[in-house]
C-alpha cells in the first residue's frame, strides 16, 4: 500500500471559516492553528521515520474533536442567551419583588432592556416611580399582574 503525502496549498481555504476562526481549544489555539501544527510536523518529519498513520489519523480526530466540542459550546452559550431573553420578556406584566436595603421594592414590570446581552428590568411600583435597570438576578419574588 502506497502512502500519498500530504501538502499544504496556501490557497485552500478551510471549509468551515467561521466554525474554525471562533473554535479554540484548551490551549486557547484556533483550530486552524492546530491543522498548521500537524501541517508542520508532516513538513519537517524524518522521511525514513515517517509519522505512523494511525497516530496521524488519531491526532487528526482529536482536532476534529476539539472544534466540534467548541462548536456545541458556543450553541450552547447562544441558547443560553436566547432562554435568558425569553425569560426576561416573560416578566412583562408581571407584579415582582427586589430588595432595597431593610425594605422590599414592589412594582410591575413595565420593560426590558438588553445591555450587551444582559438583560434588566424596569418596573412601575404603586406610588407611580419608575425604577429602571434592575438585574433580574436581584428579583426575588414573582406574582401575577393585580
Amino acid at each position: 500500500m502506497q502512502a500519498t503525502p500530504v501538502t499544504a496549498t496556501p490557497s485552500a481555504t478551510p471549509p468551515a471559516t467561521s466554525l474554525g476562526d471562533t473554535a479554540t481549544s484548551a490551549f486557547g489555539l484556533s483550530f486552524e492553528s492546530l491543522l498548521k501544527i500537524v501541517l508542520t510536523q508532516l513538513t519537517y518529519q524524518d522521511p525514513l521515520k515517517p509519522m505512523d498513520n494511525y497516530q496521524f489519523v488519531s491526532q487528526l480526530a482529536q482536532f476534529s474533536q476539539i472544534q466540534q466540542g467548541q462548536t456545541i459550546s458556543d450553541s450552547l452559550q447562544s441558547l443560553v442567551a436566547a432562554q435568558g431573553t425569553v425569560q426576561a420578556t416573560g416578566l412583562l406584566g408581571k407584579v415582582v419583588d427586589i430588595p432595597s436595603g431593610a425594605a422590599t421594592l414592589s412594582g410591575t414590570v413595565t420593560g426590558v432592556a438588553f445591555n450587551n446581552g444582559t438583560p434588566s428590568i424596569t418596573i412601575e411600583t404603586t406610588d407611580n416611580q419608575t425604577i429602571s435597570n434592575i438585574a433580574i438576578s436581584s428579583i426575588t419574588q414573582v406574582r401575577e399582574g393585580e
